[in-house]
């Protein structure tokens, strides 16, 4: 059975009062978690209000009491991996175990130019984002003080205390679907995979290619989750999903062509059809991206209508 989790693009005008009241929704609808970007702006102007990750997780875990939650994804290029490391699992400790800790390599050329983060280019942003993996598995793994010397980062004796309440700390989440780079870091050191804006097609290839990395890796298929994250355009009627597909491609595209580029579109029968097919294809969560944080009445009515039929 396929979980539904909520997704904020927190960079998108997300702000106390907004991420508080999305929050408590989320909690009470039953979804089965909240997650959300970290960003500083988005990739155009304008900007907009962007509340800070790990703040807002920390609110978080104090305040839910059942939903997972976690950072979809969070850059190794925003933070040293220590840092990291040590907020992860604070916050899940908070939270009672309930974090996932999503992590990512950057990508965002703008905000790494204004506030002043090197994003590199794409090898050795991979690069550095595997030394990040390593030293971010090795402090919430080990026991024992960690030696690591890499190009970007460097410990000497280091030990995370206290130690994770949860053995080995939160679980790593990698988010992306590159073949060449994405994937076989999953493999490596992940407990879930999360694609992002796959049709169900795409996801079912990549998900078999991951299978073969794992054996490669000594790992067994199924110890990796996998989840995706995709695009929402839910209308209560047909003439509303009209409306928001035209808002938001400018009447550029229709239905059938957003849900090429892996949104999901349409009333809650259509939902359900679009959400039941990604399972098929062996999703076992997917992350509904919802944009318009304001409508808290959409949230709801399509809690109410997709997620019972989603549990039977």
């Amino acid at each position: 059975m396929i979980e539904a989790a909520l997704m904020i693009e927190g960079q998108d005008g997300l702000n106390w009062p907004r991420w508080q009241k999305i929050a408590r929704l989320a909690e009470d609808l039953g979804f089965a978690g909240l997650y959300r970007s970290d960003h500083f702006t988005n990739a155009v102007p304008p900007d907009k209000d962007s509340l800070e990750l790990w703040v807002s997780l920390t609110w978080l875990a104090c305040n839910t009491q059942r939903i997972e939650f976690g950072p979809l994804v969070t850059p190794v290029s925003f933070r040293h991996p220590t840092l990291t490391a040590r907020m992860a699992a604070a916050v899940d400790d908070l939270s009672g175990g309930r974090l996932t800790l999503g992590l990512g390599a950057g990508w965002q050329e703008r905000e790494h130019t204004l506030f002043g983060f090197d994003l590199l280019s794409i090898p050795e942003r991979m690069r550095r984002f595997e030394e990040g993996l390593q030293v971010i598995t090795r402090l919430l793994q080990s026991d024992r003080p960690v030696d690591y010397s890499g190009r970007y980062y460097h410990l000497q004796e280091a030990v995370l205390l206290p130690r994770p309440q949860r053995p080995g700390g939160p679980p790593i989440l990698i988010g992306g679907n590159g073949k060449k780079y994405t994937l076989p870091l999953a493999a490596r050191f992940a407990r879930e995979w999360n694609a992002v804006f796959l049709t169900p097609e795409q996801f079912r290839e990549r998900s078999l290619r991951l299978d073969e990395l794992l054996e490669k890796e000594g790992r067994d298929p199924h110890s990796l989750n996998r989840s995706v994250m995709v695009g929402t355009v839910f209308g209560r009627d047909q003439a509303e999903v009209e409306r928001r597909v035209q808002e938001r491609t400018g009447g550029k595209a229709g239905p059938a062509e957003l849900r090429s580029r892996g949104v999901i579109v349409g009333t809650a029968p259509e939902f359900i059809e679009q959400i039941k097919r990604l399972e098929e294809a062996g999703a076992q969560r997917v992350m509904l991206q919802w944009l318009y944080l304001d409508d808290l009445e959409g949230i709801q009515a399509m809690a109410e209508s997709v997620l019972p039929e989603l549990q039977r």
